[in-house]
């Protein structure tokens, strides 16, 4: 069987695609199968044991019976042994999944002339339920049960306090005893039936070696979740969020997968089915920053429906778990591991595109996929079970993380970059009018070196003219009111609206709409200095700020209203013409923005009523007469 498995490995590398997932699995496979498989001692031999165990010694996987129903009882399972139906298991250390239970068998010799007090520990974390039972040996009595462990039970029912099963033997100096142990697996599941042999100083300074190396890993997951978190905050980019979901998410599964959940959290009634559940989490919660950080959705279409239907698959899983349906969890949990290889393909092919930091990310997909590939092969049954493989997954996980950060990084810094551009432009801009805002500068370098450096340049401007957007043109506004109250200078504001601008959409289409606004912008702003502050409100209305008597204003209005007139913009039904109306406001001593906006915004209605393509100054409005005539 071996050789079988040697030649599958040696031929399957040559079928997979593309290269670098040849390679990875190949060396993890080789790895895993011609370092770590185990010999299996023969049947009826005793284990030696002595002072000193260190757990490199193994037990249990010379004599093993299947008991498919899980019905048998200790003395059923005696009688199966004398009956000659337990033999050794055929495989690298699994049973690979099957339903029901299994029993071991096996025969300790204290060689040393102490009595020995040893721990003998389960060697994996999937097993729902064990117990041990021991018989002198070539005494006629029964065998009694030593230990009986549930997932199920309070962990505080534990003798000894350990995320795995462990109990405890004891061997006067030179005897030998015997035991059989159940393993169960709740109708449907992978056991290992082998018990490691420890003294129990050295399993207790290995166990906090191994709680002290698994916390670093969740400390790590934890301190880049709050990276993320940060710096999700600090730019706004869903991803970050998406990224600090999935490190915790880390934590949440390893967390109950391997044990620690039952031990420190949910120490009473905890079930196996938590651990999909927490498996499931960690699944979506990669699939959704997967999505967000390749940007599939816009770049890859296609396979972004299968990382849909993957995250479907998940919450399938979820649902199955929470309903404790064995069967179905299994065959969830297995397609969703066999499609994880996806998301490396996804990644590679984003690269393609140009995405420098989904190359990396594809790298870091894989040392997951690796590890996981690791551990089912350790799960079948094909690869031993060793320490190495055991946290292999968490590890590669970890690691995967860590690399996924970097990736992050690389985009990081091509945002940068970006910004640093935007900051460029920003400063030319700042150059063309720097004579005519001496004076301003002057009070507002602070504030204008500042936003240099925050690069905020695309959050203040309207991305379709090019000016000031509504949020800015607020701000810019309140300090120049400020400004001008403190130095008594006047202050008109100019709110501009383009006519009719929907029948423009409706004949033209809004590309030629878009035009309009366009030319619109060019065109005021060309007719303004370079201190006015010019932005658009929202669709087709536009307020203008200005550091003007109400005559100068008046004047600038008209005059602008006359170059709107003038302008056409050529289009294949013809050249297309439009005007605009205009409300002006001049503040008073009790103005803010608010009221300022609000009387430029009345006036443009009344150059609206007057018949468009008109100017009207707030100051001229007959209210008396509106509310005669009932407005």
């Amino acid at each position: 069987m071996i050789n079988n498995k040697k030649q599958l490995l040696s031929a399957s590398p040559s079928r997979l695609t593309p290269k670098v997932l040849s390679l990875t699995y190949s060396v993890s496979l080789l790895l895993s199968l011609f370092l770590f498989w185990p010999g299996i001692p023969a049947a009826g031999e005793s284990l030696m044991v002595g002072v000193e165990e260190g757990g490199q010694q193994q037990t249990g996987l010379q004599e093993i019976w299947h008991d498919p129903e899980a019905t048998a009882d200790v003395a059923s399972a005696n009688a199966h042994y004398l009956a000659g139906d337990f033999q050794p298991l055929d495989s690298a250390g699994s049973t690979g999944l099957k339903p029901g239970a299994f029993w071991s068998h096996f025969v300790l010799h204290n060689s040393s002339d102490r009595t020995l007090h040893l721990y003998l520990e389960y060697v994996d974390h999937q097993l729902i339920d064990l117990a041990a039972y021991e018989k002198h040996t070539g005494v006629a009595e029964a065998y009694r049960e030593i230990a009986r462990f549930s997932l199920s039970d309070p962990f505080s029912a534990r003798a000894i306090p350990h995320n795995r099963f462990v109990f405890e033997v004891v061997l006067p100096p030179g005897a030998s005893r015997e035991y059989l142990v159940h393993y169960g697996s709740d109708k449907l599941g992978f056991v290992f039936p082998s018990l490691r042999i420890w003294d129990p100083a050295k399993l207790q300074e290995e166990h906090t070696f191994e709680t002290s190396s698994v916390a670093f890993l969740f400390g790590g997951f934890f301190l880049m979740a709050v990276f993320a978190l940060v710096a999700g905050i600090a730019t706004g980019e869903k991803a970050f969020y998406a990224y600090t979901a999935y490190s915790i998410s880390k934590i949440v599964s390893w967390g109950t997968i391997l044990g620690y959940a039952h031990q420190y959290l949910i120490t009473n009634h905890f079930h196996w089915s938590y651990m999909s559940m927490a498996g499931a989490f960690s699944i979506a919660s990669g699939l959704i920053f997967a999505r967000m950080f390749l940007q599939t959705r816009e770049y890859a279409r296609k396979l972004d429906y299968l990382l849909l239907a993957m995250l479907g698959n998940a919450l399938f899983l979820f649902i199955c778990a929470l309903f404790k349906e064995t069967a179905l969890t299994i065959i969830s949990i297995t397609i969703a591991l066999l499609l994880y290889p996806v998301l490396s393909l996804v990644g590679l092919l984003r690269w393609h595109q140009g995405s420098r930091e989904a190359a990396v990310f594809s790298f870091a997909w894989m040392l997951l996929v690796v590890g996981l590939v690791v551990q089912a092969l350790r799960d079948i049954g094909w690869v031993a079970h060793t320490p190495l493989n055991y946290y292999w997954p968490p590890v590669a996980s970890f690691v995967e993380m860590l690399t996924i950060m970097a990736a992050i990084g690389i985009q990081v810094q091509r945002l940068r970059i970006t910004k640093e551009l935007a900051e460029q432009q920003y400063t030319l801009q700042l150059e063309h009018s720097k004579m005519e805002l001496e004076n301003l500068v002057q009070e507002r370098t602070k504030e204008l070196e500042t936003a240099k450096q925050l690069a905020e340049a695309e959050a203040k401007t309207d991305p379709l003219t090019g000016i000031h957007n509504r949020r800015s043109f607020i701000s810019e506004a309140e300090l120049r009111i400020s400004l001008a109250r403190r130095k008594e200078q006047p202050l008109s504001l100019l709110m501009i609206d383009i006519d009719h601008f929907k029948v423009i959409n409706d004949s033209y289409g809004h590309k030629a709409g878009d035009e309009a606004l366009q030319a619109f912008a060019k065109t005021i702003s060309a007719g303004i200095r370079g201190n006015d502050i010019f932005g658009r409100l929202g669709g087709e209305e536009f307020a203008l700020l200005l550091s003007e008597s109400r005559q100068g204003a008046l004047e600038l209005a008209k005059r602008l209203r006359a170059d709107v007139e003038q302008l056409h913009i050529a289009m294949p039904e013809g050249d297309l013409r439009f005007t605009a109306s205009t409300g002006v406001a001049h503040l008073e001593l009790e103005d803010t923005v608010g009221t300022l906006l609000h009387k430029a915004d009345t006036a443009l209605y009344a150059a609206k009523e007057s018949g468009r393509n008109q100017v009207v100054d707030y100051d001229d409005i007959d209210f008396s007469q509106k509310l005669a005539d009932g407005h």
